[in-house]
């Protein structure tokens, strides 16, 4: 509980904190992560079915997979984590999240200013003309897969498939919150996508106290991690919360 009370003074005396999450923050609202052992990757190899050109040759076998991940994600509802994020934010101690999720759950929890590093499921892309529009639950119904009505080509989940760059502007974004900020948690990541994974260490080289918060160990654990919590984010972060106060 003494780590637990310093990284609240440090939260109070500092403010501008920053949260970098992965997909473990999102494992109690009911979605497993891409590579335990209840992942996609484990069901659909991620080169044939993740991989822009894998859409590109055949949006019908990939859209098999897109709507198993949907309907996951379309029943999924924010994790007290999620939320206590939503309520540091509007406390004016947090500054914003970035996460390599594509779930919207933090969003859906009260967060404003997400930095979402490999864009949204909730939202579909055309392949044509980049339209874009909210992805419901009748467009995932549409056989064989969803089209744009403007140009007739396939729409795919606006999300950073393999093989596509990272949107420059979320890019930007992410580094200019990752340099800025006194205090980053990271939180429900392997650390081993990049280049995602290499925002702690920005933060890190700019003065940033670092707060991890994972079951395991992580490559940031030994080298620029300052506290590490080993546990769910849902019991961690609520608890910091009520030490911080109001």
């Amino acid at each position: 509980m003494d780590d637990y009370r310093r990284v609240a003074d440090l939260i109070r005396e500092h403010g501008n904190v920053v949260a970098f999450t992965g997909s473990g923050i999102s494992v109690e609202s009911g979605i497993p992560t891409f590579r335990g052992g209840q992942g996609l990757w484990e069901k659909y190899d991620p080169m044939e079915y993740a991989h822009i050109d894998a859409f590109r040759r055949n949006p019908e076998k990939v859209w098999n997979m897109l709507r198993e991940m949907a309907n996951v994600i379309f029943a999924a509802n924010p994790s007290p984590a999620h939320r206590a994020l939503a309520e540091l934010e509007n406390r004016g101690l947090l500054n914003a999240v970035i996460t390599q999720n594509v779930d919207g759950l933090h969003q859906t929890a009260g967060s404003r200013n997400v930095i979402e590093y490999h864009g949204n499921h909730r939202r579909l892309v055309c392949v044509g003309c980049s339209g874009k529009i909210d992805f419901t639950e009748s467009e995932a119904r549409q056989i064989p897969y969803p089209i744009c009505e403007r140009c007739l080509a396939p729409l795919k989940p606006d999300v950073v498939f393999f093989g596509e760059a990272i949107p420059m502007v979320e890019m930007v974004r992410a580094n200019e919150e990752a340099r800025r900020c006194k205090v980053m948690f990271v939180i429900g990541t392997s650390g081993v996508v990049y280049p995602a994974a290499d925002l702690p260490f920005l933060a890190k080289s700019s003065g940033a106290t670092i707060v991890e918060i994972n079951l395991e160990e992580t490559p940031f654990t030994s080298s620029i991690s300052n506290f590490f919590f080993a546990g769910s984010a849902s019991t961690v972060l609520p608890a910091i919360l009520e030490l911080i106060g109001t």
